[in-house]
């Protein structure tokens, strides 16, 4: 991988070209999740955008598994998601935020949800988009999932994170400095 003027990473042609077949074969495995949209149409707009397929590179390499889940008509966008049955698992025991990292004095994470999803150009999930992603399937039964948490939670020391449990979507809350071995986050991702 080369880094390119604009800050971002070029996909070698043999990386490219791996991505669009897994994520081709992962579109047409999963149609429930897009029903009635065409993968050369996802393509085409990969293919403009590589930026975008770095960012859909950097979500499979942590083990997001991204497929499409929507088309936006007003802007001709497709929406992917991390799809992956669990938390991405290369993005797991990782705290909130910045600030979260900063105010734990030991045992410290490696990393934080939100500035890994902006290295990455993607985005947390927010809780209702996570709800959306669990009429498509059942993700998280053994993990949980951080989701964008509202600024006033936020402000008070929280951050709140998702998973399913008894065939129900729940929400909690945690310390924003928390982090455990089954908690990562998924993103989101419109090209």
């Amino acid at each position: 991988m080369t880094t390119s003027s604009n800050n971002h990473i070029n996909l070698s042609p043999e990386q490219r070209e791996g991505l669009l077949e897994t994520l081709k074969a992962r579109f047409e495995k999963n149609m429930n999740r897009h029903q009635g949209l065409d993968w050369a149409n996802v393509q085409a707009k990969l293919e403009a955008q590589p930026e975008k397929l770095w960012s859909l590179y950097e979500m499979e390499r942590t083990g997001g598994e991204p497929d499409v889940v929507g088309h936006d008509l007003e802007t001709d966008g497709y929406i992917f998601y991390d799809c992956s049955a669990e938390s991405p698992k290369g993005r797991r025991s990782i705290c909130y935020d910045r600030e979260a990292l900063e105010s734990r004095k030991e045992h410290k994470p490696q990393n934080n949800a939100i500035e890994m999803a902006a290295a990455m150009g993607i985005e947390l999930l927010t809780e209702a988009q996570y709800r959306e992603m669990q009429k498509l399937g059942k993700f998280d039964l053994k993990t949980s999932s951080w989701v964008k948490t509202p600024e006033s939670i936020r402000k008070l020391g929280g951050a709140v994170f998702c998973d399913r449990r008894y065939d129900t979507v729940f929400m909690y809350h945690n310390g924003a400095e928390s982090y455990y071995g089954a908690r990562g986050f998924r993103g989101s991702l419109r090209v």
